[in-house]
């Protein structure tokens, strides 16, 4: 008791965490209203927004288990999409609708694909076999499969010339409504505690006061909102000087710079055996991105006037969308991940990414 009591707030590593995300969102404003090149101006704000969600899952963390498991990582979630959620609307302010489409798709494919294989890669060879069947990992990957279902309908009916695919904005903005109200249904499940259960997290006691982590939690999210603008607007420039479309700029950079929580925070998990809560986490991401800020983007962009973003993505996003929750789903069922299945998910997303590279 006295131990844990006495145990510092801020320890080595918040320090080196706090200080960077400072330094670097220093350097991305001087970069930003500097006469800094485009690529270098691109590179630092993308670093900084990929520090800044390391910073917002660091804040989560030591909000502990005083919410629950459930609403936790409901938040970790929530909050750690918030980095992408900026981006999003900064890009459809400056016209760059197919950034959007792709990163919101590269961002589902990148935690079910690139994240959970390093999860179960390194998971596999310091565990051995790991076991993800609990009920909450379950409903997570089945509510997945339902809402990509949903946001790939749009895009079906626009492909096949049916009736509905000539209204695809009022279409779209009717299936966003559906998707934030299953989002609402689901939240009671989400939030609810399993005593007991092989979810709960087992990490360290939290070292930091209530106060602190909210705080941290605030200051990243305003941090986070100017960086973002800077990321973007340097974004186009450097996607010209290097050569590189719009698909694969936000399929692969955008997707991964705003993932980075889920990224750390998953592999970590997995790493120290937790790989039923890993799985939880990671899939939660990708779920609130689906039911929540796809919908959200939606109509935003029809209410504020910004370009019209609709859920009609190209047929190459909606069949790597759909191959990849699939896969998901039947490694969910078996209820046991290897740390080869996880090489192959990663060799997956590699293709997929690859064959975004021109265009």
């Amino acid at each position: 008791m006295a131990t844990t009591s006495a145990s510092p707030v801020l320890i080595r590593s918040d320090k080196l965490l706090l200080g960077g995300a400072a330094a670097l969102c220093v350097l991305s404003g001087v970069a930003h209203y500097g006469s800094w090149t485009a690529v270098l101006a691109f590179v630092v704000s993308a670093a900084a927004v990929a520090v800044l969600a390391s910073v917002v899952g660091l804040s989560v963390e030591q909000l502990g288990d005083r919410f629950g498991p459930g609403a936790t990582g409901v938040l970790q979630s929530a909050l750690g999409n918030l980095p992408e959620l900026f981006i999003c609307i900064f890009a459809l302010k400056a016209g760059l609708v197919d950034v959007v489409r792709a990163a919101l798709v590269g961002s589902i494919l990148a935690n079910l694909l690139l994240v959970l294989g390093l999860a179960f890669l390194v998971g596999g060879l310091r565990n051995g076999t790991q076991q993800l069947g609990s009920e909450r990992a379950r409903t997570i990957v089945v509510l997945m499969l339902l809402s990509v279902t949903a946001m790939a309908i749009p895009s079906i009916a626009h492909e096949v010339h049916s009736p509905a695919g000539a209204h695809e904005v009022p279409f779209s903005v009717i299936v966003s409504v559906v998707l934030l109200v299953l989002f609402g249904l689901s939240l009671p499940f989400s939030l609810r505690r399993e005593p007991g259960g092989a979810t709960d997290f087992e990490g360290e006691p939290p070292r930091w006061p209530v106060a602190l982590a909210i705080g941290m939690l605030a200051l990243a999210g305003v941090l986070a909102a100017f960086v973002s603008d800077w990321f973007v607007s340097a974004l186009e420039p450097a996607m010209s000087s290097l050569n590189i479309s719009q698909a694969f700029a936000g399929l692969v950079i955008v997707a991964i710079a705003g993932n980075a929580v889920e990224n750390v925070v998953g592999v970590q998990l997995a790493a120290r055996g937790q790989s039923e809560y890993a799985f939880s986490v990671i899939l939660n991401s990708p779920l609130q991105i689906a039911l929540v800020l796809a919908p959200v983007l939606v109509l935003v962009s029809q209410v504020f006037g910004l370009a019209s973003l609709t859920l009609v993505f190209g047929p190459m996003l909606v069949v790597a969308l759909v191959l990849s929750i699939l896969l998901a789903a039947l490694i969910a069922i078996d209820g046991e991940s290897t740390w080869l299945e996880g090489a192959t998910l990663i060799a997956l997303y590699a293709v997929i990414a690859t064959s975004f590279w021109w265009g």
